[in-house]
């Protein structure tokens, strides 16, 4: 703006306030006039603006600001950092609205920093790092919004300096009894409080969430909107597929679960309530908010996508009673099914397996499975490579029966082929009669043409299952096995999914050689198949490509007992009718 501008905008200003003081001189108000009583029926007050009960509480609150340093800061102001450790993890809070700052889960390693897992993205505090001057930038878990209504006028919790009780801390040993740590925050005025209390045990990580805010004469539904932070920090060792995982997931009371993933989103979304639960996760970790006290179900639970590229935010409503008072639990900690089994309300499904139309029939499979893992891992004492390659060997065992019922199928069918040939050239002209006689010939030999497919469909849910456990399951993570340093990640080498087709590719290779004849499809097919599936497979687990491999070795000795009965078959068959 130039010198010119500026003196035309202060003389503007003087003209402006010159005129409103000469008018209320020469024009003074009307004497004030008292209104009549409201007569019987007419409600007290209409006609004057309604005003917001959390806005007209702040208002009142922020009359009078205090001049001290807030109760729990430093000295130049910057948030305090309140620690709890228990045998599971290490938390810090900020003084600042109670947030948590930090989650480390110390029975995992992470492998994209040094020490453990750390599930809160960590940032910095810009402008000399003053959380009441400066801009926040480090990331925040639990941070609540406090809002009204519609929420057109909210209270930030985190923008308050709490005092925590105790001031120092909390730890925690296996097998202490739960202990709780309290933020409160009362402003000067005693117009506005608000109080906070995290309580943990040293075996869970599910913290108990208990709040209490002003009591509100208003008949709307106030929510704490709870923060779950613009993302989960990446912890693994190859970040796209971290990245490529992290979702939020919630189940709706009537509506199921849903999963959505956060790279997917292209505007702001929102699923209400009412909510069993709400979380946000990656590929091997969970933020999740779940109902506590007298809350049955949340809210709602909102999601919009982040300034980088497959990041974003997720946020959880969490109903305060008219009283003031909510609660939530909070689980920040590994996918482990059995430990998200064990809080109901289908928590496991956070971390879906498979299709949402078969995962009621791979559910069941999927149990077991874990169970046996975990057996052989804990009972028998094998290392979780082992355990791949014990259970590839035993489904191998378990599916024999129904392989070998669907290739003695397929040996008869096979064998019948060339007087299947010349039925059709004999009944060309009848196609009705061609097929009478076509079964009529299985049925003398106890073949069908559906009896080599049938058998082979049953196990299907299995090898699904299997496919979703060994890709996603977390007690891989970090597993080495040979020259494979984690069995969760893809091969860095990229041997098993070539070992892998070259498997198929053998398998293939004896199928078609004992089978007699060939077409060009199948010569085909034995070269295409095993390449496209170590193109499928060039990024997948390890130990997804260990167990694969390891069932296609199995199934060698099996295939060549086939190849020999397939030779017996075609010699005891007669060419032509007697």
């Amino acid at each position: 703006m130039s010198g010119a501008d500026i003196r035309r905008f202060v003389l503007a200003i003087v003209l402006m306030m010159g005129v409103i003081m000469g008018t209320n001189f020469l024009f003074p108000p009307a004497p004030t006039v008292e209104p009549p009583p409201a007569s019987e029926g007419e409600v007290e007050g209409v006609g004057e603006r309604e005003v917001d009960p959390v806005a007209r509480l702040m208002r009142e609150a922020e009359e009078e600001e205090p001049e001290a340093d807030a109760p729990d800061t430093d000295a130049d102001g910057r948030e305090r950092l309140v620690q709890v450790e228990t045998p599971l993890y290490r938390m810090s809070f900020s003084t600042y609205g109670g947030a948590l700052r930090s989650a480390e889960l110390l029975g995992y390693r992470s492998f994209s920093r040094d020490g453990p897992v750390q599930l809160v993205p960590q940032a910095r505090l810009s402008d000399g790092g003053s959380a009441r001057g400066g801009r926040l930038e480090a990331s925040s878990v639990l941070d609540g919004l406090w809002l009204v209504g519609s929420g057109s006028d909210t209270v930030p919790l985190a923008s308050y300096s709490y005092a925590a009780t105790p001031p120092d801390g909390l730890r925690l040993d296996e097998g202490s009894e739960p202990r709780t740590l309290v933020f409160r925050y009362d402003h000067p005025t005693g117009r506005f409080f608000s109080e906070i209390r995290y309580t943990f045990s040293p075996d869970s990580y599910i913290v108990q969430v208990a709040g209490e805010l002003p009591e509100l004469d208003s008949p709307d539904r106030t929510t704490l909107l709870l923060n779950l932070g613009p993302e989960l920090a990446v912890n693994e060792l190859h970040e796209p597929d971290d990245r490529r995982m992290m979702a939020y997931s919630s189940n709706h009371v009537e509506d199921g679960i849903r999963s959505r993933p956060i790279s997917r989103m292209k505007e702001r979304e929102e699923r209400g309530g009412p909510l069993y639960w709400a979380g946000m996760k990656s590929k091997f970790f969970l933020e999740a908010v779940l109902p506590s006290g007298d809350s049955e179900f949340l809210a709602l639970v909102s999601a919009r996508p982040g300034d980088e590229e497959g990041a974003g935010a997720v946020q959880v409503g969490v109903p305060v009673e008219a009283s003031g008072r909510y609660g939530y639990r909070a689980y920040l900690g590994p996918m482990e099914r059995e430990r998200l089994v064990a809080m109901g309300d289908a928590m496991e499904e956070v971390n879906p397996y498979g299709w949402r139309f078969f995962r009621p029939i791979i559910r069941p499979i999927v149990g077991v499975v874990l169970w046996l893992m975990n057996f052989l891992h804990e009972q028998l004492l094998l290392g979780y490579g082992w355990v791949l390659v014990v259970i590839g060997v035993l489904m191998r065992l378990l599916m024999w029966p129904f392989y070998q019922k669907s290739m003695r199928s397929q040996v008869k069918t096979m064998a019948l082929q060339p007087r299947v040939e010349e039925l059709k050239q004999k009944y060309a002209d009848d196609k009705q009669k061609m097929t009478q006689e076509t079964m009529k010939l299985y049925k003398e030999h106890g073949a069908s043409p559906l009896g080599g497919c049938l058998p082979m469909l049953l196990p299907w849910p299995v090898l699904i299952a299997l496919f979703f456990v060994f890709q996603n399951t977390i007690q891989l993570r970090g597993e080495s096995f040979l020259w494979l340093p984690d069995l969760s990640a893809p091969d860095p080498l990229y041997i098993l999914p070539l070992f892998m087709g070259a498997s198929m590719f053998l398998l293939q290779y004896i199928s078609m050689k004992t089978a007699g004849t060939a077409s060009q499809q199948m010569k085909m097919m034995m070269y295409i198949m095993p390449l496209l599936m170590v193109v499928l497979f060039f990024r997948f687990a390890s130990g997804l490509n260990l167990y694969y491999s390891v069932v296609n070795i199995a199934t060698i000795p099996q295939q060549l007992i086939i190849a020999k009965q397939r030779k017996k078959a075609q010699a005891g068959i007669p060419k032509k009718r007697p």
